[in-house]
């Protein structure tokens, strides 16, 4: 079978859900960014991409902290690298490390990442349908 109907997407489908999962850890950073004590998280896109492609078969395996759920327990980070705690740029005297324009300009940043993505699949499916139907709309 040729590598092209294996997986038409390449990486990008691994990466789609790896930029949704930064999204929603960033989102929950500005979300508490007046919270006393609330340590801002992050996810390394790098390490997360290589630990998600290790299996060699293009999947991302489910990972559940207990029967029925999704979550950052344990298990979770073995499908995905683990939340990793940001080192804060300026010191705040209630112990919250969020910085909300840092945030701000990463979740800017994961967007474009994201729909970069997006539209690299998007083209492969427009792709594909045209060569299934030969060129004919």
């Amino acid at each position: 079978m040729s590598p092209i109907t294996q997986n038409p997407f390449g990486i990008h489908t691994q990466a789609l859900d790896l930029w949704q999962r930064r999204a929603d850890v960033l989102a929950n950073n500005l979300a508490n960014a007046d919270t006393p004590g609330y340590l801002a998280r992050d996810i390394d896109f790098r390490k997360a991409l290589a630990a998600a492609g290790g299996n060699g078969d293009g999947n991302l395996p489910l990972q559940a902290p207990a029967a029925g759920q999704i979550g950052d327990g344990p298990a979770a980070g073995q499908g995905f690298a683990a939340l990793a705690y940001r080192v804060p740029t300026q010191p705040s005297m209630d112990g919250n490390t969020v910085d909300a324009q840092v945030e701000q300009a990463d979740f800017a940043g994961n967007s474009v990442h994201y729909q970069a993505s997006l539209s690299f699949i998007t083209a492969q499916i427009r792709m594909l349908r045209t060569a299934i139907s030969g060129g004919q709309s």
